[in-house]
Order: C-alpha cells, then structure tokens, then sequence
C-alpha cells in the first residue's frame, strides 16, 4: 500500500473560484517545483495553497522521505459555508453579499520507482 500524506486547510475567507483557477497550474509539476512556482503567481490563493502544499511536504519529510520523490495524487478546492453580510444603501434599506469561504486539501504520494529484477544466472531482464 502506497504512503499517502494529507493536508488540509478549512474555513479560509476566499472563495472557491479563486482558489481553483490556480491549481491547473501546479497540479502536473512536482510539489517542490509548484511552492517555487506558486511565489511567482500574483493571486492571493496562491499563497494560501503553498502553504498546505509545504504542510504535506513537512509531513513527508519527518516520516524519511525526500521530496524530490513525492507527486500530487490530487488537489480539492470544496466550498465551505457562507457567511452572510450586508451593506447600507440609501432609504434604510440593506443589500446583502456572501462572503465565501474555501476548504483545500492536498494529498502527495511517493513516485514508485521501478524494481530490478534479476534472472536464474544474475543477469537483469
């Protein structure tokens, strides 16, 4: 069974939207390659998804693992609830708006590195 390392990050007041738009952009890179991508993306989310990426990273690194060896297995943008605000307008009235808010989860796994296999006189095939 393949080691699998989650991170999730909940309630952040940004909207989902936003989020997502940027994860096409590091899903096919390495996770070390994307937290250096993802200092150069001038998105507010950008940030805020780096530092669930480093979380999961940190994670694998204490279990022994490097993270050169590590891939994306997926990357959720959810949508966590509303909190509800409004605005005066004129005649006493009140426009209301949704503030949004985002749920991130990261999961890395390791790369599997192929096996050697050695015939009956020691030779590889």
């Amino acid at each position: 069974m393949e080691k699998q390392f989650i991170s999730t990050q909940k309630y952040l007041i940004i909207g989902p939207r936003k989020v997502r738009e940027i994860v096409p952009l590091v899903k096919k890179l390495r996770p070390v390659d994307a937290i250096a991508k993802l200092e150069f993306i001038r998105k507010r989310g950008s940030d805020l998804l780096a530092k669930v990426i480093k979380t999961a990273v940190s994670q694998a690194k204490s279990q022994g693992i490097s993270d050169t060896d590590l891939v994306f297995k997926e990357i959720q943008v959810g949508e966590g609830p509303r909190l509800k605000r409004g605005r005066p307008v004129s005649r006493g009235r009140w426009h209301p708006y949704k503030k949004r808010m985002s749920h991130i989860r990261v999961v890395l796994t390791e790369v599997e590195k192929p096996k050697i296999e050695k015939g009956k006189n020691g030779t590889k095939n």
